[in-house]
């Protein structure tokens, strides 16, 4: 009975768990833009590279893969140093 009530609450703590990340990919889409609207200084590539993580982010978050989008958002930030 006890393996019973440890697995269920693993598995409830695995499910908000994803819940909570796929929460925070609009959060995370938010922070990039609000660093973008400052126009921080770039190198094209640089520039261009970000831009083009946020949109698999955002690409990813909307088809529900949320690993893969918090993973592109997190590139994104790191070059702009949030």
């Amino acid at each position: 009975m006890r393996s019973l009530i440890r697995a269920s609450a693993l598995v409830l703590l695995s499910l908000a768990a994803g819940a909570a990340l796929a929460h925070n990919c609009p959060n995370e889409m938010k922070a990039i833009d609000a660093k973008l609207a400052t126009n921080p200084t770039l190198t094209a590539d640089n520039a261009a590279k970000v831009k083009q993580l946020r949109a698999e982010g955002e690409m990813h978050h909307k088809a529900g893969k949320h690993d893969d989008s918090m993973k592109a958002l997190a590139g994104a930030k790191k070059i702009l140093g949030i």
